[in-house]
């Protein structure tokens, strides 16, 4: 059987706890040990993952972006040339 522990939490936590249940009688270990779990990030960005977010936010704010309508136009006019 697995130890327990007695944490003091502000209510207002315990009510954000309780709104973050699954269903209503899962356990407050079982909602916490859900958000440490997706807390840590098995996957970490690579530093060209980074450099790369890096450079689409560089050009964002230089105004080097497309309109989507016009992205789907250019894509769906390259569909047509292959068939």
């Amino acid at each position: 059987m697995p130890s327990c522990t007695t944490v003091k939490i502000d209510t207002a936590v315990r009510d954000r706890l309780k709104a973050l249940r699954r269903y209503p009688r899962e356990s407050y270990s079982d909602v916490i040990a859900r958000l440490t779990r997706m807390a840590i990030d098995d996957e970490p960005l690579s530093a060209e993952t980074i450099r790369k977010l890096e450079e689409g936010l560089a050009d964002i704010k230089a105004g080097r972006t497309q309109r989507l309508e016009d992205v789907m136009a250019e894509l769906d006019a390259d569909d047509e040339q292959t068939l």
